[in-house]
């Protein structure tokens, strides 16, 4: 009898096993220029630092051919994957065992060592930059990649300003087509990149993205993915769209309808889950689902939010997402050293002193934060809603999908998401106006 209900366990296992696999769905991915129909997001460039006590010292790229004609002269370097970046950095012991378990936690991620290369590739870009003759502040980008400076030209970089810093014409004519290197199905290979570099002056940092972005079909409909914003190459974080056939040349596609790793998205009758890029194949893999919306768990507006019980950080006391059904409630994504999250705090604040806590309750979620600093900041604004501190082993942050602060999810009576990223007066005249329903 055992075995017979053995077997049976085993025939039910690889049935769903097939039947899952039926609705996986492999699109293979093409290359394009540009940052087709989304919006685009900069990051900063850092320059090494001079410090024999830095554990990291060893990640950094050594360029021992510096430009000849700049003074005041800092170098640095952009990753392209910081994820092939670390692997091979422990695996040629650049980084100690303890260092690469600390930032698997930090990241919230597990190495797939079958899709990573052991053989250092290179997906680091050096630079370095300085002050001309006359002066001006000039940048090299070791464009080739051969860790030589002294071959590539200085040049001037557009000056971030409000008219200039999402125009996507002006990026893309300022770009730099820079050699890196990809680990795909088992073969390293060599591709041509544009880098867009602009200069903050206020900051006085150097900003920069990648104009590339990839895009496949399915069933008549072509589908758009960016990487991180155009921060990096890795795809670990993903934006997909569908780009319909009247979208003009430089249109965008609205915030809502991007979506992200574990959303939904409605491609002809079916509706199917974005699991991811897997850039190992080059392809974007979705998993068809017939289950309704009801029974889904997603970010998105229209489904049932990840479920938690956490907690508080002040009262200790247990926060249950589901016992707060009945109410309207307010997730705040935050973190105490997010200069929007701060500015927040006053809007919040008084929100929460004005509305009838029978009908509403609002949550702060708070990642990437020391406790002290959390505590600090809970006593000098007088914050008396409800607080949660993450770390990182909570799975809540994967959960909601969070890349930035501050991130807001409203959630109805019924427990599912009805608004996202609502703050300030718009967020204080939503809430007002469901209340009085």
């Amino acid at each position: 009898m055992k075995q017979k209900i053995l077997l049976l366990i085993l025939l039910l296992s690889i049935f769903l096993a097939a039947h899952s696999q039926e609705n996986i769905i492999e699109l293979r991915l093409t290359t394009q220029s540009g940052y087709g129909p989304f919006n685009m997001a900069l990051r900063g460039i850092s320059s090494i630092r001079e410090d024999k006590n830095d554990p990291w010292k060893n990640t950094y790229l050594k360029v021992p051919q510096l430009p000849k004609d700049l003074t005041e002269l800092k170098y640095g370097n952009i990753e392209t994957n910081r994820y092939q970046e670390t692997y091979q950095d422990y695996i040629s012991g650049n980084i100690t065992k303890s260092g690469y378990e600390e930032l698997q936690k930090l990241w919230n991620w597990v190495p797939d060592s079958l899709t990573l290369s052991k053989k250092p590739i290179r997906t680091k870009i050096a630079l370095a930059y300085g002050k001309d003759s006359d002066g001006n502040l000039k940048i090299v980008v070791d464009a080739n990649n051969n860790l030589d400076l002294s071959d590539d030209k200085p040049v001037s970089l557009l000056e971030m300003n409000e008219d200039n810093s999402n125009k996507d014409s002006l990026a893309q004519i300022h770009t730099i087509d820079v050699t890196v290197e990809t680990y795909v199905e088992g073969k390293i290979r060599s591709i041509k990149t544009p880098l867009f570099i602009m200069y903050n002056k206020e900051y006085n940092m150097f900003m920069c993205n990648f104009p590339q972005y990839a895009t496949t079909e399915y069933k008549g409909k072509k589908i758009a993915i960016c990487s991180s914003d155009f921060t990096d190459l890795s795809y670990s974080t993903i934006g997909l769209a569908i780009i319909k056939d009247d979208m003009k040349k430089g249109e965008k596609v609205e915030r809502n309808h991007v979506y992200r790793k574990n959303e939904y998205i409605e491609i002809g009758d079916g509706n199917y889950k974005v699991v991811e890029v897997n850039t190992f194949k080059n392809k974007l893999i979705l998993e068809r689902t017939d289950l309704p919306k009801s029974q889904l768990i997603s970010s998105q507006v229209g489904y049932r939010p990840f479920p938690f019980e956490k907690e508080s950080f002040q009262q200790k006391t247990t926060i249950a997402l589901e016992k707060l059904k009945g109410k309207y409630v307010l997730l705040d994504f935050w973190a105490v050293w997010c200069g929007a999250c701060l500015a927040e705090i006053p809007n919040l604040k008084k929100l929460y002193a004005n509305v009838d806590k029978s009908k509403f309750e609002m949550i702060g979620i708070v990642g990437d934060s020391p406790a002290e600093s959390l505590k600090e900041l809970i006593d000098k604004h007088g914050i008396t809603w409800p607080q949660i501190l993450l770390d990182n082993t909570d799975q809540i942050k994967k959960g909601y999908g969070i890349n930035g602060y501050p991130t807001t999810f409203l959630l109805n009576k019924e427990g599912v998401i009805i608004a996202t990223n609502l703050r300030g007066k718009e967020l204080e005249e939503k809430i007002l106006n469901l209340i009085k329903e």
